[in-house]
């Protein structure tokens, strides 16, 4: 981006003299650097969005992963419970079967406490 041009001008005292052009070549080398500045300032920004949005694919994606694990272990937790809920049905039906007159003799022993502690 060259706009430099020449310019001659002749001054009274017989010098070429050009100062509009010194300023303009100042002004023109200050605009190519903040060009340059801005490019390198945006090549940056672009590598670390780039990173930043690669970080924020993987959290993403682990947030994603981690969701999906927990919502598998959740959907066998009724499976579970079933399971839990028969063997503890299984096993007091096995203990009643065994001692039916000491299961009896139990269940009033705790129905009179109970009842004792409600009344006070």
């Amino acid at each position: 981006m060259d706009r430099s041009t020449t310019m001659g001008g002749n001054s009274p005292l017989g010098g070429n003299t050009n100062p509009p052009m010194s300023a303009n070549a100042r002004v023109e080398g200050a605009a190519q650097t903040a060009h340059q500045t801005v490019d390198k300032v945006t090549d940056k920004a672009g590598a670390q969005l780039d990173r930043l949005s690669g970080n924020a694919h993987r959290a993403v994606d682990s947030a994603h992963d981690a969701a999906n694990t927990a919502a598998d272990w959740m959907s066998t937790l009724p499976d579970q419970a079933k399971q839990v809920q028969t063997k503890f049905t299984e096993s007091a039906c096995a203990s009643i079967r065994a001692r039916p007159l000491s299961t009896v003799a139990g269940a009033l022993a705790v129905g009179y406490l109970i009842g004792r502690l409600a009344r006070m």
